[in-house]
């Protein structure tokens, strides 16, 4: 779970989230629905990630603040 995150930080810091270790499972799970791969399935969530983020980079940080408004 979250292997992807390190990776993440700049998306994280644009999107305003703040990742503690209270939070971290609820952002998995938003990134997760986001990018429509099954939960803790963690090479094919960073595999899709990278893909969004080199077509809309701008659009995934929007789709991950709209996702974790939700929570």
């Amino acid at each position: 779970m979250t292997c992807y995150f390190r990776h993440m930080n700049v998306l994280f810091e644009k999107a305003g989230v703040t990742v503690t270790k209270e939070n971290k499972k609820d952002i998995d799970r938003a990134i997760h629905s986001i990018v429509g791969v099954e939960y803790k399935n963690c090479s094919a969530t960073w595999k899709e990630i990278k893909k969004e983020i080199a077509e809309n980079e701008e659009n995934f940080v929007k789709k991950l603040k709209r996702e974790l408004a939700k929570s």
